[in-house]
């Protein structure tokens, strides 16, 4: 076990955040950048670094405050490197630090062969994604840099968007100021690359889709502006070239259909719950991860259905968004927006399992988003094969992994196959890390059952509260 826990730690050269000797690894066009500040964004790097040497291209790691520079050739990544072995350098005003990367070349989405090549539509990845994101948010957030002809947005990975812009200058110009920046303060993170397509096909105007060059395509529903939250003084929006307002508008999704087909609620309905698997606690170990959860409420007339009560109807879209459709205990959960608009604690009835058909979460603590600065630590991801844990007595990693292998057998889920455990600082009360399972749907199982369990250590007063999410991370 611990073989295979040092193996894969060396496996993570490029992730490894403690000084590296240049020399380890060979020369490389590429060069990983560590230490970036949370306000950087790629032409921050372009304007720092191209001293060196023409760069080609530039992928962003915003929640690791990394990136990957791609140098048209070898000897200006060499120049970066040395120089940042023997002063500092400085990006958006913080230093920053250099290795040679492991690959020879970024991967574009478009794979092509010319490394100069762009395209004039680009794939917008929002990342943590807490706000609603529309039509009218994006045009407004991408027009002043480029001009913008079409935009479409889907749920595919995620939310995802493509912009359409006049030229590829405009597309090259946008990519440089956004990529990595935030759409709202903290959160609405923004990841770009070269989309395949070279042109959009939309067929209608609407807060999913829309051509500025077709202002006659049927709208459905009129919306309401209601201001963005503002950017704060250290928004990732200060390059003196372009010229971004410090609060943008978008449309209130409530007076728009056509944005989620239904009325708001903040409750939403879920069936396919497995009858003896499934109760309230474990709807609330998955749903959270998604936005607080308030009340849960099994219906005793339609069997495996729970009501699940949320914060707000934009944490009930998140779950649809990442929830639907997704298989748990062998069953197809199906998530919707309920016609309810509060759970009511009636007709309260003993499950399957003899815990109660109802509970109430509103004072819970294990709540993630009970405060903004709670709420912009959380990065709303999919499920993934991989989950990322935290809040663990240094104890258990440390000396015993098989605790977590032990947890798994004894509550009867799948067990992970890869496990690997961060570094810590001395000072460190509790530890992370991340553990990968075969498929999605075993993590799903996994972090449903083992979510918000609690760990005693031996003459410890206060348990632990073992916290789990879905990993930015697709494999370790």
């Amino acid at each position: 076990m611990f073989d295979m826990i040092r193996r894969e730690k060396a496996e993570q050269t490029e992730n490894n955040d403690n000084d590296e000797d240049s020399h380890l690894i060979s020369p490389s066009p590429v060069v990983h950048v560590r230490g970036l500040c949370e306000a950087v964004v790629e032409a921050d790097l372009i304007d720092a670094l191209k001293k060196f040497g023409p760069i080609c291209y530039v992928m962003m790691m915003p929640f690791k405050r990394q990136a990957l520079v791609e140098f048209s050739s070898a000897e200006g990544a060499d120049r970066c490197v040395s120089c940042g072995t023997k002063e500092p350098v400085y990006i958006a005003g913080q230093q920053a630090y250099f290795n040679y990367s492991t690959s020879k070349r970024i991967t574009r989405p478009t794979n092509a062969d010319n490394p100069n090549s762009g395209n004039k539509v680009l794939l917008l990845s929002i990342q943590n994604p807490l706000y609603p994101i529309t039509t009218d948010v994006l045009y407004t957030v991408c027009n002043p840099i480029g001009s913008v002809l079409r935009i479409v947005i889907f749920k595919r990975n995620g939310i995802q968007a493509m912009v359409e812009f006049e030229s590829i200058q405009c597309a090259q110009k946008a990519k440089a100021a956004l990529n990595g920046a935030d759409i709202y303060a903290g959160c609405c993170t923004l990841k770009i690359e070269y989309a395949r397509p070279t042109r959009l096909n939309v067929i209608k105007n609407d807060n999913e889709s829309w051509d500025y060059t077709k202002p006659y395509l049927v709208r459905r529903g009129e919306s309401l502006a209601c201001p963005l939250l503002p950017l704060t003084s250290s928004s990732r929006y200060k390059l003196a070239s372009v010229d971004v307002p410090e609060m943008v508008s978008y449309p209130l999704p409530q007076s728009s259909p056509s944005y989620s087909g239904h009325t708001p609620s903040s409750v939403a309905m879920v069936s396919g719950l497995h009858p003896s698997k499934m109760n309230c606690t474990r709807i609330f170990n998955l749903f959270c991860l998604y936005g607080n959860i308030e009340k849960v409420k099994f219906m005793k007339s339609v069997p495996g259905t729970a009501l699940v009560e949320m914060g707000d109807e934009y944490a009930v879209d998140r779950a649809i968004t990442h929830l639907n459709s997704i298989k748990l205990f062998g069953k197809r959960l199906n998530v919707c927006v309920s016609k309810q608009q509060a759970v009511i604690p009636s007709q309260v009835f003993e499950l399957e399992d003899g815990s109660s058909s109802y509970k109430d979460f509103a004072m819970t603590r294990n709540n993630r988003f009970s405060s903004a600065g709670q709420a912009s630590k959380n990065i709303i991801q999919p499920p993934s094969a991989v989950l990322h844990y935290y809040n663990v007595p240094p104890w258990v990693p440390e000396t015993n992994p098989c605790v977590f292998w032990q947890l798994c057998k004894e509550h009867d889920v799948p067990s992970f196959v890869k496990f690997k455990m961060f570094d810590a600082k001395p000072s460190s009360k509790t530890m992370s890390g991340l553990l990968e399972f075969d498929s999605k749907t075993e993590a799903v199982e996994a972090l449903t059952v083992l979510n918000h369990y609690q760990i005693r250590i031996p003459n410890g007063s206060n348990p632990y509260t073992l916290k789990l999410c879905f990993s930015t991370s697709s494999h370790l």
